[in-house]
């Protein structure tokens, strides 16, 4: 249903910090740049933007507002937390199940270092998940993100 979905932040090269640990987890990655004012995290292409207000305003986060990733399994949630924590984030719900949003919802929220609050979700969490699994062989390295340079401001005549 949604395209993308964009936050603002008065530091992109600490959100970008942040969300490289705590998308990695759950099989993101930044896949464009345009710094040094926002970066894309996607699979293959962006799909959360983390940047600067384009009005040049400081940033707040919604009230109200949450943004929720999904999860390979309860493991990968229980790691998005211990991530989060440990890069500035604030817990907002530790990771279990959340029968009361349906009986296999398994979730934790955080707040960023911005205040945006985040989740990542699986669903199926009353069936026991399975441990990830380790890799067969070496993998290929993730290609690089595609950079943009932030064009110079003109002179004025």
């Amino acid at each position: 249903m949604l395209h993308h979905v964009s936050i603002g932040v008065r530091n992109v090269e600490r959100a970008g910090e942040f969300y490289d640990a705590v998308l990695g987890v759950l099989g993101y990655r930044r896949v464009m740049e345009f710094l040094p004012n926002g970066i894309g995290y996607g699979e293959k292409l962006p799909a959360f933007w983390v940047q600067l207000p384009h009005d040049g305003q400081p940033p707040g986060a919604g009230n109200g507002v949450h943004i929720a990733f999904a999860a390979p399994n309860k493991f990968a949630v229980d790691a998005f937390h211990r991530a989060a924590l440990s890069r500035g984030g604030k817990d907002e719900g530790a990771p279990g199940p959340r029968p009361e949003y349906h009986p296999d919802y398994y979730g934790a929220f955080v707040r960023d270092p911005f205040g945006n609050k985040i989740e990542a979700v699986v669903f199926g969490a009353a069936k026991p998940a399975e441990a990830p699994a380790k890799p067969a062989a070496k993998a290929k390295p993730a290609p690089k993100p595609f950079k943009v340079k932030a064009a110079k401001p003109k002179a004025k005549p």
